[in-house]
């Protein structure tokens, strides 16, 4: 048995499930929790990495998440630092990331009820609605427990963040502790995951090796489980065509030939004409249109074999022939070796060069763009050129609005794990702390965000915290001095009648160098790969500050628009409403 206090007792519980970073802000009631960091936590590999804003805390410890197995941990204190991580909790939830936030409450006999406290905050129903799993921890010996409890949430099942909100006394009261309470995850958690049904596995088979233009869709999930071997070694052994979700993407390389952008042409095609959808670990939300024709395909005419882990996302969106509750990489793997038994690999299938010609013909409308020496620079040879540089190996953040957009035609993605965005939220901001967390796990891969200005400049205070950390960031932010996105929708809707949209003239590479940063300006399309030659060989954060053509960005929401229309053309799908 041995004494400490719960701060320590916390600590020992996080060691055990090998974390490695809390990220976050002190506060008075997190004491005893940073002290038993620095007194036991860093000399057995755990360390409190302090932000200058909680939400950065939260995106970097996503960020982890997102591209390792590890489970990010943040904290914030009561109050002010538990509504700061909000913002990453929504983010995380939204796109089913697994997070531990921690949060310490006042003291037990002044909360829950509440009696008129400083800082006092129901941080229990704050953050009910964005976590998978939140709980009050009223009692010093029910840490460990707790600390368990939450991993396990966090971890399976449909993954997401969850939370632990501690009553400061708590923290600080001491007492013995056994240490065969601080269990090793694999005595309370399940890391078995579970395999397909063998007689839907046996279906799931013969409708594959039925169907005349079959297609894989690969999801989160398939990211979730390391599936993206098996997805590969099914397609390529039965030719069969993958599409990915945007959180997908990195599933095969995106210059595989069975691979099809997302969104692009060649994808909608596919998604829209196969009599047969494997669709694995993929909720088919909004971004992959609701799975409604005429998107895709019509639910008479089109089977769909749903595979995820979460039985509750089988048809959600989409009606289905036949669902697979199983790990994505386990039930591909069944499904893998009954076809290898049933038939021999198949040849290429005719019907995937339409779809490379449909997506090469659309992409070839683009390439002006790409090449232009336009000054001010357009953003598409900016996006282009930085992509052709760093992606084939970088992991890449995408933060912004426009930003965004232009990565969609001109992004590419070669590898699992290295294409980070707020899918489900779309917020801003998020690029620092994901490219942080990303490094931090990765120290190895080179890490870069495609930034819009007011993207960057939401957290930009946390470039410091890149320096302190002597993390090697690329950050490219497109600066056209104005809310892009939102003002090309005014422009489209108003004409040149704008609102709210506009910034002065902000020097972003100044800004980098304050704060210890090497900052670059880019004028001119000539500048740009030397740019990036400077900074992939810095030994320390390097933000672009590329100035791009603010008219350029008016048209790409609306192109955006003409695409889908074009597809879209009769159907009663969500987005026929952007014809009117």
């Amino acid at each position: 048995m041995a004494v400490m206090n719960g701060g320590e007792v916390l600590v020992r519980a996080l060691l055990k499930e090998g974390v490695k970073w809390v990220f976050g802000v002190p506060g008075g009631q997190l004491c005893t929790f940073t002290d038993a960091i620095a007194r036991v936590g860093v000399p057995n590999g755990l360390d409190f990495i302090m932000t200058h804003h909680e939400a950065v805390a939260a995106h970097m410890a996503d960020g982890v998440s997102r591209t390792s197995d590890m489970v990010g941990v943040c904290a914030g204190t009561v109050g002010p630092g538990g509504a700061n991580l909000v913002t990453g909790a929504y983010v995380a939830y939204n796109d089913s990331i697994p997070m531990v936030i921690i949060t310490p409450q006042i003291h037990s006999n002044r909360s829950y009820p509440f009696k008129g406290s400083g800082q006092q905050l129901d941080q229990i129903h704050l953050f009910q609605p964005i976590t998978k799993w939140n709980a009050l921890v009223n009692r010093w010996d029910r840490i460990p427990e707790m600390v368990q409890w939450a991993f396990r949430e966090a971890t399976t099942g449909r993954p997401g963040p969850v939370h632990l909100d501690i009553n400061v006394d708590v923290l600080f009261a001491n007492g013995e502790i056994d240490e065969a309470a601080f269990l090793p995850p694999q005595r309370y958690r399940a890391t078995i995951l579970p395999w397909g049904d063998p007689q839907a596995v046996e279906k799931a088979v013969e409708m594959l090796l039925a169907a005349e233009r079959p297609l894989i869709h690969a999801g989160g999930g398939v990211m979730r489980s390391k599936a993206w071997d098996e997805v590969r070694e099914l397609a390529e052994y039965l030719q069969i065509p993958v599409t990915t979700s945007v959180s997908g993407r990195g599933t095969l390389p995106e210059d595989h030939p069975l691979l099809f952008l997302p969104k692009g042409m060649g994808a909608i095609m596919a998604e829209s004409t196969s009599d047969v959808v494997l669709n694995v670990g993929c909720t088919m939300s909004e971004y992959d249109f609701w799975g409604k024709p005429n998107m895709w395909g019509d639910p008479t005419q089109q089977k769909f074999i749903y595979v995820d882990l979460d039985p509750e996302n089988i048809g959600l969106n989409r009606q289905f022939d036949l669902g697979i509750v199983g790990d994505a990489r386990n039930v591909l793997r069944q499904i893998i070796d009954v076809v290898k038994k049933e038939t021999s690999p198949v040849a290429e299938r005719e019907f995937i060069a339409a779809y490379r010609d449909m997506e090469e013909q659309a992409l070839a409308a683009y390439e002006e763009m790409a090449k232009s020496d336009a000054k001010p620079i357009h953003p598409m040879r900016l996006i282009s050129e930085s992509v052709e540089y760093l992606a084939r190996d970088g992991i890449m953040i995408m933060d912004g609005g426009n930003t965004c957009l232009w990565v969609n035609i001109a992004g590419r993605v070669y590898q699992p794990r290295s294409y980070l965005w707020a899918e489900g939220t779309g917020q801003l901001g998020v690029g620092l702390g994901f490219a942080m967390g990303a490094k931090m796990a990765n120290p190895e891969r080179p890490v870069y965000i495609l930034h819009g200005d007011g993207s960057f400049i939401l957290n930009c205070q946390d470039i410091e915290t890149a320096v302190r950390l002597k993390l090697p960031i690329i950050d490219i932010v497109n600066n056209d001095s104005a809310w892009g996105m939102i003002k090309g929708a005014q422009h489209a809707a108003f004409g040149q009648r704008y609102c709210g949209v506009d910034f002065g003239e902000i020097r972003i590479d100044k800004l980098a160098e304050s704060m210890g940063a090497r900052g670059i300006r880019v004028e001119s399309p000539e500048e740009i790969r030397p740019a990036l030659e400077e900074a992939a060989a810095s030994d320390r954060i390097t933000v672009i500050d590329a100035v791009v053509d603010s008219e350029a960005n008016l048209d790409v929401p609306v192109l955006f628009e003409m695409i889908i229309n074009l597809w879209l053309q009769g159907c009663d799908a969500p987005y026929c409403e952007l014809e009117e």
